[in-house]
């Protein structure tokens, strides 16, 4: 496999139209600089947030509907950058899957996971079948 540093993405290319082998390195170049980005605008926006709002944000409010209004949101604050932590680990996951070969592929069952699913959801390590019977797994196993 080529490098990724040598290879180049062509600007109009979309991995839907590439009808090359699955998970070329002009398509593992595409995924791997996707998910880059994504993770890049996720640090970008977390570190604005905490800067403009966490920091900010004064909780001892004299009204107690404005304390609880500000602790509600400093509250749903902390839940999304916490959400976009989990998310960015997952990110840096499938990059190590780009590394190693293995992106692409269904953890479950080793077939390739749809173009169109992973340009949707760069992160997704089951193909969408193998994603349903983990869903109605755990809905069972919950239901116990």
């Amino acid at each position: 496999m080529a490098s990724p540093a040598s290879v180049l993405v062509p600007p109009d290319y979309h991995p839907k139209d590439d009808k090359g082998e699955f998970m070329n390195s002009i398509m593992l170049e595409y995924f791997r600089l996707k998910l880059i980005q994504w993770r890049a605008e996720l640090i970008r926006e977390s570190s604005d947030t905490i800067k403009e709002t966490l920091q900010e944000t004064e909780l001892q409010k004299p009204d107690l509907a404005d304390r609880a209004s500000a602790e509600t949101d400093h509250a749903l604050e902390l839940r999304t950058r916490d959400r976009e932590r989990k998310l960015i680990s997952k990110i840096n996951e499938a990059l190590m899957r780009v590394d190693d070969g293995s992106y692409g592929y269904c953890e479950d069952s080793g077939e390739p996971i749809s173009v169109a699913r992973l340009d949707a959801r760069p992160v997704a390590t089951l193909t969408i079948e193998a994603q349903e019977r983990h869903e109605r797994m755990e809905k069972t196993h919950r239901d116990d």
